[in-house]
């Protein structure tokens, strides 16, 4: 079965009718085209600050204070590669990961890689479902059920953006990421850190992973910060941008790099800034127990003595689960639109995948109870680093054949350092499954 896709005047954002629709001009100076250029980054940062990154975020800088803070900068890092060789792919190959992955591969692999990715993008919507419901009882007080039911409107955000172009989207998105910026740097600012513990977090030591409590959140980390989707996701949208041949191809490539290290800067100080206000305030004063975000809110003031950081805390909140809503929706469309080539509607995917979030998020948190939100939370980040390396295995093997990338394949440094990525994940992958064991 196939669905017609509606005009852009009804879908705007969908990847496939964006492409090329923003316009470079070749005499344009380097700061003017590197405007042109910055926005893809951000719409694939927010999915780095999500609210499933705070759960593991609060819970490793209580519990441990600065100590895993090196995994974040590896994490940041390791980002920035793997988004820099989907960037690369969907500029040269002009093709998304997804695609090429249904071209090169027998439709039964790619139907598998299809539904690992939906799985993906399910258990990143869950971790929004569960944050965004819980904005809604920190700030307006209303059960944690409640506010899981009301995170079924950010579907009326979706239809509410029909016909604003993609440009305007990115906009949105810079501005939900400024908001949490600007909130963590005022938390910061009210519960000043330590410099020394934040320079001896900092510092590479693999003995901090010996307890098993903190390998699991190091790989709950991982999955927090490289996200499968992502990878699709980024490989689509820097298509939007309008180059013509190879000297257009090696000007995006350079801006676009600009823009995604840039971006991936931003979410990877803010995911530190979660960690280091978790070590700051509760490992600080002895609350190494804080594993919940619903605590963290309540603490923050009495040990801060501040009332601003629990508001400043929920808003910020607030902000990561609706930002990463949109690039939900979007990474949706291009794991359809490539892997089994089925367009539909932007809302439409908007309230599959929500719908299909919500019924996990609602049976764990009446399930469970109200205070199991962290652990939840967690488990979704796990999900993801479990899902990651059947995402990383094509987008490698793709970025370096001559045959699709031509001049622009990777090197053997590029290439050993992301084999080098893919094989720490699935090794931290199989300690997991051999601990569940």
């Amino acid at each position: 079965m196939r669905f017609a896709l509606p005009k852009v005047a009804t879908a705007p954002f969908c990847p496939s009718e964006v492409r090329g629709t923003v316009a470079v001009a070749p005499g344009l100076t380097p700061w003017a085209k590197a405007l042109r250029f910055a926005g893809p980054g951000l719409l694939v940062a927010v999915g780095y600050v999500d609210p499933g990154n705070w759960a593991t975020d609060i819970e490793a800088g209580a519990r441990y204070g600065y100590d895993l803070l090196f995994v974040i900068a590896f994490c940041g890092l390791a980002a920035v590669l793997l988004q820099w060789l989907s960037m690369r792919l969907g500029i040269v190959a002009e093709r998304d990961l997804a695609r090429l992955a249904r071209d090169h591969y027998s439709p039964a692999a790619s139907r598998f890689l299809w539904l690992l990715a939906e799985i993906a993008i399910i258990a990143t919507d869950v971790a929004e479902v569960l944050g965004s419901a819980l904005a809604f009882n920190l700030l307006l007080g209303v059960p944690l059920w409640l506010g899981v039911l009301l995170t079924a409107l950010d579907t009326l955000i979706v239809l509410g953006l029909k016909g604003t172009g993609f440009r305007q989207v990115e906009a949105i998105i810079a501005g939900l990421v400024a908001t949490i910026a600007v909130c963590f740097i005022a938390q910061l600012i009210l519960a000043p850190p330590s410099g020394s513990g934040i320079l001896h977090g900092l510092t590479p030591q693999l003995e901090r992973l010996n307890q098993p409590h903190a390998l699991y959140l190091a790989v709950g980390i991982l999955g927090a910060t490289v996200m499968p989707h992502n990878l699709y996701l980024h490989s689509s949208i820097v298509q939007t941008r309008a180059t013509e041949g190879q000297g257009g191809k090696r000007d995006a490539l350079r801006f676009a790099t600009v823009d995604i290290v840039v971006a991936l800067m931003i979410a990877a100080f803010l995911n530190g800034a979660i960690l280091v206000l978790a070590a700051a305030t509760f490992h600080a004063s002895g609350h190494v127990g804080v594993a919940e975000i619903e605590d963290a809110y309540r603490l923050l003031e009495p040990i801060t003595g501040a009332s601003a950081a629990a508001a400043l805390f929920a808003i910020a909140l607030f902000a990561s689960g609706q930002s990463a809503t949109f690039t939900g929706t979007i990474a949706g469309q291009v794991i359809l639109e490539g892997f089994l080539n089925l367009k539909i509607p932007c809302w439409q995917r908007r309230v599959i995948t929500r719908g299909l979030a919500l019924l996990p998020a609602m049976i764990g948190v009446l399930w469970l109870g109200d205070h199991a939100v962290g652990r939840l939370l967690v488990l979704t980040q796990v999900v993801l680093a479990l899902q990651l390396p059947f995402a990383l295995w094509p987008l490698i093997r793709f970025s370096s054949d001559r045959a699709i990338m031509g001049p622009f394949a990777i090197g053997p440094v590029a290439r050993l350092a992301a084999w080098g990525i893919f094989g720490l994940i699935v090794a931290a992958n199989l300690w997991l499954i051999m601990q569940a064991g």
